[in-house]
């Protein structure tokens, strides 16, 4: 096929590094070409014929048994067999694959091999902003597009592997990772539309929040981090952090790390769907929080995109209504069940799946809880209560003969109500990513405490900075822990893919 950029050779590695190296320049060839190609089609050179790039792959043989350390939770195969996984953006995911290509060949002894696939790179993943590059062809020209370069499939994009589903034809390589890479690609594109930033900056750990006070917050405490403090131990902590990005990719640097380094790029003109701003550490380890609105449909819209950067830990950190008399404006719920009435997943995760708490995620939010508020053992029971979140998807519930519902949520146990928090539990749960949830109660419905304008504003001012504070301190606690120990067997399906 005329422009079609060769498979050449499947190559032997025993070194992650070596192997990484092999799949960015694969990577780059097969993109480079594609963008050459394009830029003489937009300038209505004629190609002679289609273009075609395709995505590296790296696979690996097992022929015997695995025997690993049965306390791990990835990094391992279940059985003999060929494995193999398609790959893109090194540039965004370097850090990744070499951790899981280390884990790879220090637990079975058999190298890495790395080639060309036979999966296209669609044109408009070649471009790191390629939604767009059609923008600027006249409508013959677009027209034409089609007959010349690949565009998205979306048979290639399908969640069947997370979501267990996924029957690997006969002779053909078993998954080696949850997503393939053209899914990547499509979730890297949408993140750009709905944040208004680069996914690239997206941190290993990420808050969800329901409300725009918590962003404000967010926001005041980033720049404020940027800063130069006196006092050390201050100074110290703000120093991990090198910098901040608002939507628009407006990056400000820290000028302790970056002393006289100017801000760059503009802040969006108008915030998209859902707006994202990240506070970064070099080691990607910082922390991303985006405001997702209100409702289940933008929960798993979101997460569904930011699943493939593979986080550490995702927290829902938000509003709720309290069900229970004894609770008040301002106290807190750790969530440790969820009634999954948000209907968005039901056709992914069949709401029979159980949503498990994370011991370790629930012990880090009880922990800066603790510590945020002071209070410990019994007396933080007056302030905050464990138990059954329900999340649903009709936001006027209480017009509705509300006696049914309440019913069912009081044989759930259910202490509080959203619309948002079972729906992140329940992705993350289906994408292996450790998850938890610690809102706040807003209003109590069914006690006349109702969500209005004056009551909801003195309760924001009072009560948001704290709860910020906990999620951010519970993010931090948890990056202390290590990835064996956050990333929780309890995930695990029965045949995994090795990629956590």
């Amino acid at each position: 096929m005329p422009g079609t950029v060769e498979h050449g050779k499947i190559e032997s590695f025993q070194d992650a590094d070596a192997a990484l190296r092999r799949v960015a320049e694969l990577y780059d060839i097969a993109a480079g070409h594609l963008r050459d190609r394009f830029a003489a089609f937009a300038g209505g050179a004629d190609l002679g014929g289609r273009v075609r790039a395709c995505y590296p792959f790296v696979q690996i043989r097992v022929q015997h048994e695995p025997r690993v350390d049965s306390r791990l939770s990835f990094g391992f195969v279940a059985a003999p067999g060929l494995y193999r996984t398609t790959l893109t953006r090194p540039d965004i995911f370097g850090h990744y694959y070499r951790e899981q290509f280390r884990q790879l060949l220090k637990n079975h002894a058999a190298p890495l091999e790395v080639g060309v696939s036979d999966v296209p790179i669609p044109i408009q993943f070649a471009f790191p902003e390629g939604m767009h590059v059609e923008g600027n062809l006249d409508p013959e020209r677009l027209h034409q597009l089609r007959e010349f370069f690949d565009l998205p499939d979306l048979s290639l994009m399908d969640d069947s592997i997370v979501n267990g589903t996924h029957v690997t034809p006969p002779g053909e390589p078993e998954p080696l990772a949850l997503f393939t890479a053209p899914r990547v690609d499509y979730s890297l594109h949408r993140l750009k539309h709905y944040t208004a930033t680069s996914p690239d900056h997206v941190q290993n750990y990420v808050l969800f929040t329901n409300y725009q006070f918590y962003i404000d917050e967010f926001v005041r405490r980033g720049h404020e981090i940027m800063q130069p403090a006196d006092d050390p131990a201050v100074a110290e902590y703000r120093r991990q952090y090198v910098a901040f990005v608002e939507p628009g990719d407006r990056i400000t640097w820290n000028q302790a790390v970056h002393p006289g380094r100017e801000p760059e790029g503009e802040r969006a003109a108008r915030l998209p769907q859902m707006p994202a701003y990240h506070l970064k550490r070099a080691d990607g380890n910082g922390i991303t929080i985006v405001n997702i609105g209100v409702g289940p449909s933008n929960a798993k819209t979101i997460s569904d995109h930011i699943a493939v950067l593979r986080p550490h830990v995702w927290l829902m950190l938000g509003h709720c209504a309290g069900l229970r008399d004894t609770q008040r404006l301002g106290d807190y719920v750790l969530a440790h069940g969820y009634v999954r009435e948000d209907k968005v997943l039901d056709a992914d995760l069949p709401t029979w799946v159980p949503v498990p708490p994370l011991a370790e995620v629930q012990v880090a939010l009880e922990g800066a809880v603790a510590r945020i508020t002071g209070l410990e053992g019994y007396d933080l029971k007056a302030i905050m209560r464990t138990g059954t979140v329900a999340t649903i998807d009709n936001r006027n519930w209480e017009l509705r003969d509300y006696r049914e519902p309440v019913q069912r949520f009081s044989q759930s146990r259910a202490i509080a109500l959203d619309m948002e928090s079972a729906t992140v539990a329940a992705n993350g749960f289906r994408f292996r990513v450790p998850y938890g949830t610690l809102l706040c109660v807003s209003d109590k419905p069914l006690h006349g405490e109702l969500k209005l304008p004056g009551m909801a504003n003195r309760f924001y001012r009072e009560r948001v900075d704290q709860h910020l504070a906990i999620g951010m301190l519970a993010l931090e606690i948890m990056r202390d822990y290590g990835l064996e120990k956050l990333h929780s067997r309890k995930l695990r399906s029965f045949v995994e893919a090795a990629f956590q």
